[in-house]
């Protein structure tokens, strides 16, 4: 009987995962489909990869940046090179330079972007600005280069290159507002590591009227604010301006003087002793001893004289040890002194020193209306006066002074001395009778002069002495002085001084000096009244009283 077959069982469906003796078993359907979505999945965003690298490049492409070489920071300058190129003043633009190219070197005062493809700056130069346009120009204006120039920091110095066009309409927000300039080319020269205080247009707003609401719209900015952030406070136009004046005084007195045979003279200041009293000196220590800082050149001019220099003048620092911290007064200030020879009467000094302000108000009106009238936007006020004409100059004696002031109600026992508020009284009735800001009062009383003024020939209570005024304030004080040496000893002992502590000044009188007189000008108290600043702080570049030593 043949053998039966053996039963043979169906093999056991083994798992896709699983090895077999002779390795992996293939995948199962749902893994494959699985797999082919993946594939599928990456395909697609392979492609759109390609597709965005591929629209990025073509963007990148078409946004070359070709304006690199005409914007950016400059190197420091460390005179590496010097190309010559002409450099022109914001001042000089005109109409008719319509399409002449120019280089320029400025601050940005203001900055504002239009869009992605405009960008406005107003440049600055001292007291002048101009409006410049930068503009996106195919290959010749980027757009990167717009966007830099749209994010240059306010007070930036720049070298701008541009184009002169001829304004359609009066660019107000510029001084120069016939023309703006289109910009091809803008380098940084310096920019700002710092935060600015506060920014020139804010420091350059009118000052408010008294009555004006604190909530005003704009920005104020207080004086001890500026006096502390000197450096930006002096960028504004209106401080450009009131020191472009204070240098034409200055001049103006110098041109003035020469024409009229004086010597500039520059003594020293630091003295053994006191000028005048030894309460408003500032003593220091000097060596093994002491020394007191001057407080005015009176000593030096007057033994120039004695040394017969016969007409001289200094431009020099003053100092007060006086504590007043008041409008008027500093611990330092500019003195214009001057002193000469007397033939026969002292209003010979006085009638020169009117001559030389009328010399300088005149000037400053004619040669500096710029400035006066970029001061006035900020400080309004009415003109300065003065009398031209036969009349001349208002001359007043001490006793007519103080009737005028009686006669508007001020008690006449308050008036040994005028003080600054009877001053300022005096002046306003002064203007109202007589329609002039400048005026002079001579003939005071001795008690009032310092050691080495004369005394009348008439009434030794009185002086050969005078002050001059502008709009109600004094300006400058002088006299006739002291040149015989017995003379001057007994006044000097009668204001209690030892004549000894001052040999070398009595010394001089001793070997023979002419009659002589001269006076004492304040600069800057002369500028604030010129153009009524109302604090001479504003008319000293960095001001020093008894609060402030710094900046």
């Amino acid at each position: 009987m043949a053998d039966a077959a053996p039963v043979q069982n169906p093999p056991a469906e083994q798992p896709a995962t699983t090895e077999g003796a002779d390795g992996p078993k293939a995948p199962s359907k749902n893994e494959l489909k699985k797999r082919a979505k993946e594939e599928e999945k990456a395909r697609k965003a392979a492609e759109k990869a390609a597709k965005l690298a591929e629209l990025e490049a073509q963007k990148a492409a078409a946004e070359v940046d070709f304006a690199t070489e005409f914007y950016g920071k400059l190197p420091l300058n460390q005179s590496q090179s010097r190309p010559r190129r002409e450099r022109v003043q914001i001042a000089s633009l005109t109409p008719e330079m319509d399409g002449q190219t120019v280089l320029i070197r400025a601050r940005v005062q203001t900055s504002r972007a239009q869009g992605s493809k405009m960008v406005f700056l107003n440049l600055r130069q001292r007291t002048d600005s101009v409006q410049a346009l930068l503009t996106v120009a195919p290959g010749k204006v980027s757009k990167q280069m717009a966007k830099w120039a749209a994010g240059l920091q306010i007070e930036s110095i720049v070298l701008a290159e541009g184009v002169v066009k001829k304004a359609p309409e009066i660019i107000k927000s510029a001084t120069v507002g016939e023309v703006e300039l289109h910009l091809t080319q803008l380098h940084l020269i310096s920019g700002l590591e710092t935060v600015l205080p506060f920014t020139v247009d804010d420091a350059n707003r009118p000052e408010p009227p008294e009555t004006e609401a604190e909530d005003v719209q704009f920005k104020r900015v207080l004086l001890d604010t500026r006096l502390n952030n000197r450096v930006v406070d002096l960028r504004t136009q209106t401080n450009q301006a009131v020191f472009k004046l204070q240098h034409a005084i200055s001049h103006l007195f110098r041109e003035y003087l020469d024409g009229k045979g004086f010597t500039e003279i520059h003594s020293p200041k630091l003295q053994g002793a006191a000028t005048e009293s030894g309460a408003s000196v500032f003593q220091v220590s000097y060596f093994k001893g002491k020394a007191y800082l001057a407080q005015s050149p009176q000593l030096a001019k007057q033994m120039a004289i004695a040394a017969d220099f016969e007409r001289v003048y200094e431009i020099g620092p003053v100092f007060r040890a006086e504590d007043s911290n008041t409008h008027r007064h500093m611990t330092e200030f500019i003195g214009l002194d001057l002193e000469m020879t007397i033939e026969e009467h002292y209003h010979e000094v006085m009638e020169l020193l009117d001559g030389l302000f009328l010399h300088m108000f005149r000037n400053l009106k004619q040669k500096y209306a710029k400035e006066i009238e970029t001061v006035r936007k900020q400080f309004p006020a009415d003109d300065f006066k003065w009398r031209e004409g036969p009349e001349g100059t208002l001359k007043l004696s001490f006793k007519e002074a103080v009737d005028l002031l009686v006669e508007d109600g001020v008690p006449r026992e308050d008036l040994d001395d005028i003080d600054t508020t009877n001053e300022k009284r005096l002046g306003r009735i002064v203007r109202a009778k007589y329609d002039t800001d400048y005026f002079i009062i001579d003939k005071f009383p001795m008690a009032l002069r310092p050691f080495y003024t004369m005394p009348d020939p008439e009434d030794p209570t009185v002086s050969n002495s005078y002050d001059f005024f502008m709009r109600g304030e004094e300006i400058l004080s002088g006299a006739q002085r002291v040149h015989d040496a017995k003379l001057l000893t007994e006044q000097m002992r009668g204001k209690g001084i030892d004549p000894a502590s001052m040999s070398y000044y009595v010394d001089a009188f001793k070997l023979g000096c002419p009659p002589h007189g001269g006076g004492g000008i304040g600069l800057e108290r002369v500028l604030m009244l010129f153009l009524k600043l109302n604090n001479i702080r504003r008319a000293s570049l960095f001001p020093r009283d008894p609060k402030r030593l710094e900046p």
